[in-house]
């Protein structure tokens, strides 16, 4: 069974960091690309950034390219996101996703509460 599970949601000040990870397991994690969307309230999914199998490519989303650098590490099944300069705009619960065979899978999501 594939499984998603993301940690390292929060809240935190402007200009603030935080890293999010998505632990994965029930797949060859070595084998697939990995994503990061978020969904803003009221607002519908927006891709955040994408790495690739091998940890060799990331691409980002341009509201957060500069600030956003994602990365993985086979041996642990897991890859994290780290945010830097956060703004409130980047308030929004954060999904893990692999697409494995065509199907999408998701993780259950961590709030990231950006605020003064």
């Amino acid at each position: 069974e594939v499984q998603l599970v993301e940690s390292g949601g929060g809240s935190v000040q402007p200009g603030g960091s935080l890293r999010l990870s998505c632990a994965a397991s029930g797949f060859t994690f070595s084998s697939y690309a990995m994503s990061w969307v978020r969904q803003a309230p009221g607002k519908g999914l927006e891709w955040v950034a994408n790495i690739d199998n091998a940890g060799a490519s990331t691409t980002h989303g341009d509201s957060v390219k500069g600030r956003f650098t994602l990365s993985r590490d086979g041996t642990k099944n897991t890859v994290w996101l780290q945010m830097s300069s956060l703004s409130p705009e980047d308030t929004a619960v954060y999904y893990c996703n692999a697409q494995i065979l065509r199907v999408n899978y998701w993780g259950q999501g961590t709030q990231v509460t950006v605020s003064s």
